[in-house]
């Protein structure tokens, strides 16, 4: 199964080619252009390289978000039109777990990653698992624990403080967590801007890795998924935001003051 993958969540983003189990292909995109300038040229271009026509791509993938609402919008925008022209399925999948995949690799079965992304304004994308016995980028290698959310990093530690603090987990028993006392594993550009933060009170229990490219992890989850039946007509496949566009959010602010001022 071949699996072409896009990731637009962040401003370089990466384009996977991927051929059943092997990442035949995985690069970067060039960051001193937007994504509406290079795509889908980008993404046509690994195909090129390795003399593979649109038509011999089986799925397509995408990741879904959360992440920049105009690089989402793109990225899904661009994975449509192919698969739309080639009447080929998609799968999406969310760029958290597709971070938390990539980091559960090595990982002892019961330890916990934290996926976080940058989101601005203070705020961090986050998701919590648990990692699991199964294969690396199975759908069964992750329980998840806390699903995607947006928020103040600090409060989002404070939230998750009974599950990451290894305090409780001084005295083994029956009730004892599996995994309990392992190294917690913090994956993503939010987990790096805020280290200090989050490396601050759980010390040598919290480990923080550094963001990957997200695009070959998006392409061999897809094929997992394609598996089990779960990929999509294009149509069908939809961006995780999290959190409402600013636009919208500048429009209801706008209509409750026009109401405002109609009430004075």
């Amino acid at each position: 199964m071949r699996v072409l993958a896009l990731d637009t969540t962040t401003r370089a983003g990466s384009v996977a080619l991927v051929d059943e189990n092997v990442i035949v292909e995985e690069r970067p995109g060039d960051l001193s252009r937007t994504h509406a300038q290079r795509l889908p040229a980008e993404v046509l271009a690994v195909l090129e390289t390795h003399g593979v026509g649109l038509s011999a791509i089986d799925v397509f993938a995408v990741a879904a978000g959360p992440g920049s609402f105009t690089g989402l919008r793109i990225g899904l925008a661009t994975i449509q039109g192919l698969a739309f022209v080639t009447g080929r399925p998609i799968v999406g999948i969310s760029a958290l777990e597709a971070l938390a995949q990539i980091a559960s690799r090595g990982v002892t079965a019961g330890a916990l990653v934290a996926a976080w992304m940058d989101a601005q304004r203070r705020e961090v994308f986050s998701a919590l698992y648990r990692v699991t016995s199964a294969g690396l980028f199975d759908p069964g290698r992750l329980i998840e624990i806390e699903s995607a959310g947006v928020g103040d990093p600090e409060c989002t530690l404070e939230r998750w403080r009974e599950r990451l603090d290894p305090s409780s987990a001084v005295a083994p028993g029956p009730s004892t967590p599996l995994g309990a006392g392992q190294p917690v594993v913090f994956v993503g550009d939010g987990a790096v801007v805020y280290k200090g933060l989050v490396c601050g009170r759980g010390g040598p229990l919290r480990r923080v890795m550094a963001p990957p490219l997200l695009a070959g992890a998006v392409g061999r989850m897809a094929v997992a998924r394609a598996r089990l039946g779960e990929a999509v007509d294009p149509g069908d496949v939809h961006p995780l935001y999290v959190r409402r566009p600013d636009a919208e959010i500048d429009r209801e602010r706008r209509r409750v003051d026009h109401q405002e001022r109609d009430r004075q």
